[in-house]
């Protein structure tokens, strides 16, 4: 019997991040023989073509597509899954796989799952059963309910699969793969991790602020006053600050043009904004900031592994699972002020293990290797 295909779909920098170490223990499985498709923001290059930091990282990409529909608005989005779903369709064709592996809970890997569930693929799917807002919740209840196999990264996350009416014997706890890094990362910054970008010099060896924030889908119009509210409050902190690129996701471009402007009218010298970094360099940034401030969902999860003070603003992850380093308030300048100053004065946490205790990727790579693969779900009553 020859190898099991398992199609590893990867379509933001996040997937990649923490997909990583679970495609470094599938390369050890004797068994399986990975497939790698990179899509959405994966291959463009405004957002660095992360794909070519796969490759680097000795991954052969089996597969490149384009799928995002330009403007970062609802129509182009739900444009884009449709777009997705067909080209999805014409590389799992191409490729064959025996398995379609899924993370997390974008649009673009709703795509994936549903072109794999019409054409008889076995799915897997990693960061299942949690809760969030926007309309990522949905999204990842759907990828869940069409996918076979599960791998939450939470007791809790476990527990409300099961309670979905998935099989007990399908869902498998073994935490977050990000952990598997974090968890042994040499924190030590080179002198030139913050050299690429634009803006005003951030010296990586003193405090510095990181700052991740991308537009809530479901609340499309707003994420204007949001951003300038978050402006507001670092001009007044005026500390060095790290600003990554928020995701494609609809309300994106104008965050992105706000940050632009705001950074060339008021001369914020204590700004600099970067596109990415690779995922080991990113979560030493993340150990290093003196405090994380946004929306992302790796201040949620990977701040837990590293103790970052992490000041959580708006809707975007409201019903996730936090440790007690995170510190969530409402998308307003005196809110963000008060609570960054808050996290400052206190300093790093202690790492909490919620979402796992660093040894997830061997489990998954194990499973997809040994695991029988099946089409037809029923519940589990």
């Amino acid at each position: 019997m020859g190898k099991r295909k398992v199609a590893v779909v990867l379509v933001d920098r996040a997937n990649y991040g923490r997909l990583k170490p679970v495609m470094t223990a599938m390369k050890a499985e004797e068994q399986l023989q990975m497939q790698v498709i990179c899509a959405g923001t994966m291959v463009l290059e405004r957002f660095g073509s992360p794909v070519r930091i796969v490759e680097h990282d000795g991954f052969s990409v089996s597969s490149q597509i384009y799928i995002e529909l330009e403007g970062s608005t609802p129509t182009t989005m739900a444009k884009s899954v449709g777009f997705a779903v067909i080209e999805f369709t014409s590389e799992f064709q191409r490729l064959k796989p025996d398995m379609v592996l899924i993370i997390g809970d974008r649009y673009e890997a709703l795509a994936a799952t549903l072109a794999a569930s019409y054409m008889n693929i076995c799915i897997a799917h990693i960061q299942g059963g949690e809760v969030s807002g926007s309309i990522d919740e949905s999204a990842r209840h759907c990828i869940s309910k069409l996918a076979q196999f599960h791998f939450p990264s939470t007791l809790r996350s476990a527990d409300y699969l099961i309670r979905m009416g998935e099989r007990p014997d399908t869902v498998f706890h073994v935490g977050c793969p990000s952990g598997d890094i974090a968890l042994k990362l040499d924190r030590k910054l080179p002198d030139d991790v913050f050299s690429k970008g634009v803006g005003g010099h951030v010296d990586p060896h003193k405090p510095y602020l990181l700052v991740v924030f991308h537009p809530v889908t479901t609340e499309f119009g707003i994420e204007k006053e949001e951003t300038l509210h978050l402006l507001r409050a670092l001009s007044d902190l005026a500390m060095p600050t790290i600003w990554l690129w928020p995701n494609i996701d609809a309300g994106s471009d104008y965050v992105s043009k706000m940050i632009r402007s705001f950074r060339e009218e008021h001369k914020a010298n204590w700004l600099r904004l970067i596109k990415n970094f690779p995922p080991e360099e990113y979560l030493k940034v993340l150990a290093n900031a003196a405090c994380a401030i946004g929306n992302s969902s790796s201040f949620v999860r990977d701040s837990s592994f590293l103790g970052t003070p992490v000041v959580l603003i708006g809707d975007r992850q409201q019903g996730r699972e936090i440790a007690k380093n995170v510190l969530p308030v409402d998308p307003e300048a005196d809110a963000i002020i008060n609570a960054a100053k808050h996290q400052l004065s206190n300093g790093h946490y202690v790492p909490s293990n919620l979402y796992g205790s660093g040894i997830a990727s061997e489990q998954i790579a194990s499973r997809l290797a040994r695991i029988e693969p099946y089409i037809q779900k029923k519940l589990a009553y």
